[in-house]
């Protein structure tokens, strides 16, 4: 049996030829460097030396194949066999042994094969069962861990053994969606509202800590007794870590199990649990989520234990029961999945016994959409409460307790390549709000049916478009009927690079059949109405030099003239009609209403002009400014005005319309305003103003600023952000108040810090959920990186209040999450 030798490049000396052995190819090497270290076989003969000299060709080397010695000139690599075990390397002050049976090696000793290293005071290495026993300062380096301890026997290729009395880092990298803000990914920020982008990150999640004994059981298979789990930085002087008797860290699963697991913070233990169970990168896993306590002035004190269900990639569930002291116990449940085909989102909420009503009361919302395939596609939105006062009692959000009718609703749609048709069930549940003016229920479409078409390659470049609908309303206490509506439309678009010229001419035809009409109105009504209209618009270009850049700047004026006779409809119900919005996207429609109850007359020219910063080399619109303007030629006589209602509107009698102007975009480094402004020149006065402004220099800090007006309506102030201020600590809060009504219709005031691998969060919001009363929770959570959140969950409250929130915490080089671990 060949003795181990020392391979002649790690000398210095080309290397010696290959030299076959029972274990397969080793390195030649003169006899004289193996005779003082190497022994031989029992009865064994010393083997003759070998000639080294650099008259010899270099023939193999496995460190210079291994690349870990430069290759001589004219060394010419073996080719590798797929099937060889990956070979050892052995390096110390003294290395005994036999070959195809043990090396000892002691002083400085460093073990490699692959990518893993084991280093040593001693190390003793079964060559037939691959497995290798260190002592003393035992240290095993991987790509994905690191273990450090007084002894250690492991099979290294397959990440199998044990560690005594181990310190260690395991660390695991998953990708997941984060938001990002719309500057960092298009390197130009898009106007404040729009949401920011989702992209997906790689992020790395790292737990350390000690145990009395690790168990290796494959690769990314750890079993530890007594030990401690922290994805803080390693050392004697983790902020926080988890303590268990029996730890099992499984990387394939992504998920660690622990039993009789207690956690400290900053030394102080303050939860137990007798089994854990959490994820190792952040994502979905099914279990109990840690409870959370909280309060609030109408339901008191209240308990909240979820159970999160993982039920496949695609689809997961969540359970919570909600215990409160003025109220009694809640159960609530949401179902979420995702496939190709289809989407949806279940919530209920069930109060058996409100012990402040005496009442059992719920809430529900299904929304569901699905392609059906051959050109169909459907959608379910159905929402309902039990009494209209469940929101204000029971929920928190501004979007809740805002809602008076409830959408139920079903949609069937059918798409081909130039017609496309929907059938559609309308419903809505009104919420009559106590000591608030009635609401009245909108109409019930049972059915809705719609057809649209469109031909756009007709002969002389007309093009051809078809709107048709049928609707049957029904209502518990007002007129009922069934209306049908055709509208031919054809239009002859020219346009060229710079300009465009569109005249169209269509026909609206209606026939209305009604029930319970007043005596003397006719129960059939069929109204025809001719329209015309030219939309036209020129677009030009020049070069705009701003400090050290070049931008384009365009200038944009539009024309667009319609003419619609007026035809008398007083006599015909209101059914879904109301007066449209007044702003940029109305003033070039043909109708002034939203619905088909009225077709408003017009003989009226808008003219509008839009100027626009556009980015050369990328093509983003850096900021965009706008000013129009309508001009009547006659008085309006169509109004909202019905048997029912004489009164909803009065005719305008002015020439000329509101003056419109709006700007969006950068109007400074990573400041962002969008503002929009209606002004009546009759009056003097500014009918409607909004702005809204977002400064956002980087992630984990925002600055929002907005003010809604609208006269004799509304008067709305909202300052809200996110902005560290020392050493770790970060402020954030909104304010939003009614000048109309003098007082706040929210506030929420918090506080984070940053301790690194946890942040703690307080906040408190002040909600009004009626004009006479409002509610107030405190919310608290201690957020251990990668591992759970304890306690009140602020971070919905924070997304939803505050535009360009960042849950900005965590490791260096981890990026900041604005999502809950499990969404």
């Amino acid at each position: 049996m060949e003795a181990l030798r020392v391979d002649p490049a790690l000398l210095g000396a080309p290397p010696a030829p290959k030299i076959a052995s029972s274990a397969g190819t080793v390195d030649a090497a003169s006899a004289a460097a193996g005779a003082g270290t190497a022994g031989s076989p029992a009865g064994g003969t010393t083997p003759p030396p070998i000639d080294t000299s650099p008259r010899l060709p270099p023939l193999y080397s496995a460190h210079v194949d291994a690349g870990r010695l430069p290759a001589p000139t004219g060394y010419k690599k073996v080719p590798q066999d797929p099937n060889a075990k990956t070979p050892i390397y052995v390096t110390a002050d003294r290395i005994n042994g036999t070959t195809d049976q043990a090396i000892v090696a002691e002083g400085s000793v460093e073990l490699e094969q692959g990518d893993s290293s084991l280093y040593a005071d001693k190390i003793t290495y079964w060559q037939l069962d691959e497995e290798a026993e260190a002592e003393g300062n035992v240290l095993l380096t991987r790509p994905d861990a690191r273990m450090s301890g007084p002894k250690a026997r492991v099979r290294m290729i397959d990440n199998e053994g044990y560690f005594e009395h181990p310190v260690y880092m395991v660390k695991s990298e998953t990708s997941i969606k984060q938001p990002i803000p719309q500057d960092v990914v298009t390197a130009t920020p898009l106007h404040p509202g729009m949401p920011d982008v989702m992209a997906p990150q790689r992020v790395t999640t790292t737990g350390s800590g000690k145990a009395d004994r690790v168990d290796l059981e494959g690769d990314g298979q750890y079993r530890f007794t007594n030990a401690t789990y922290s994805t803080c930085p390693a050392g004697d002087n983790q902020d926080w870590y988890a303590q268990a008797t029996d730890l099992k860290l499984d990387y394939d699963r992504e998920v660690g199990d622990g039993r009789n697991a207690r956690i400290y913070f900053k030394g102080v233990p303050f939860l137990y649990t007798p089994i854990m169970s959490f994820s190792l990168n952040n994502q979905r896993k099914s279990g109990l989520l840690p409870a959370t306590v909280g309060a609030d002035t109408k339901v008191g004190v209240q308990y909240f234990q979820p159970f999160y269900w993982n039920i496949a990639p695609n689809m997961d569930a969540t359970l919570t029961s909600r215990l409160m002291s003025k109220r009694g116990l809640q159960l609530s449940g949401e179902l979420r999945y995702l496939d190709y085909n289809y989407v949806g989102t279940s919530r209920f909420e069930y109060l058996p016994h409100d012990a402040a009503t005496g009442e059992s009361r719920y809430a529900f919302s299904v929304q569901h959409n699905q392609i059906l395939g051959n050109g169909f596609s459907g959608l379910l939105n159905l929402n309902g409460v039990s009494d209209s006062t469940y929101y204000t009692d029971l929920s928190t959000r501004i979007a809740n307790i805002s809602q008076v009718n409830l959408l139920r609703q079903g949609v069937l749609n059918y798409g081909a390549s130039w017609w496309s048709a929907s059938v559609a069930m309308e419903k809505y549940q009104t919420l009559q709000i106590p000591n608030q003016p009635p609401v009245v229920a909108p109409y019930a479409s049972l059915p809705r049916i719609n057809l649209n078409a469109g031909r756009y390659d007709l002969p002389a470049r007309l093009a051809f478009n078809l709107q048709g609908e049928y609707v049957n309303f029904s209502h518990p206490t007002q007129v009922e009927g069934q209306r049908m509506v055709i509208y031919p439309q054809l239009s002859l678009p020219l346009q060229s690079a710079a300009f465009y010229v569109t005249p169209k001419v269509g026909v609206h035809s209606t026939s209305y059949h009604l029930q319970r009409q007043e005596a003397g109105l006719p129960d059939s009504i069929n109204r025809t109405v001719p329209i015309f209209s030219v939309d036209s618009g020129v677009t030009f270009e020049r070069d705009f030099q701003w400090k050290d850049s070049t931008y384009t700047q365009t200038l944009e004026p539009r024309l667009y003239y319609v003419y619609i006779p007026n035809r008398d409809q007083s006599n015909i119900p209101v059914f879904d009609t109301a007066l449209a919005d007044f702003n940029f996207a109305q003033i070039f429609s043909e109708n002034r209403y939203v619905g088909k109850d009225r077709i408003g007359d017009a003989n009226q020219l808008t003219a509008a002009l839009t100027s626009r910063l556009i980015d050369p080399e990328t093509g983003i619109e850096l900021i965009r400014g706008m000013l129009g303007q309508r001009h009547y030629f006659s008085d309006q006589r169509v109004t909202l005005n019905s048997p029912t209602n004489p009164d909803a509107e009065i005719a305008r009698t002015h020439r000329d319309a509101d003056l419109l102007a709006a700007i969006t975009g950068l109007v400074a480094p990573k400041t962002y305003v969008d503002a929009g402004v209606q002004y009546n020149p009759r009056d003097n006065r500014t009918e409607r103003f909004n702005l809204m402004s977002r400064y956002q220099p980087e992630i984990g800090k925002v600055l929002n600023a907005g003010y809604r007006y609208t006269h004799d309506q509304l008067g709305q102030v909202d300052i809200s952000g996110q902005w560290p201020f020392s050493g770790g600590w970060t402020a954030v809060g909104r304010y939003n108040y009614s000048t109309r009504d003098a007082r706040p219709i929210e506030v929420v005031a918090g506080l984070e810090y940053n301790g690194g691998c946890w942040a703690i969060r307080g906040l408190l919001q002040r909600l009004s959920t009626t004009a006479q009363t409002q509610t107030t929770s405190f919310f608290i959570q201690l957020e251990l990186s990668g591992f759970s959140n304890i306690g009140s969950n602020p971070a919905d409250v924070l997304r939803r209040t505050v535009p360009g929130y960042s849950r900005n915490y965590g490791n260096p080089g981890q990026p900041a999450s604005g999502y809950s671990d499990y969404q």
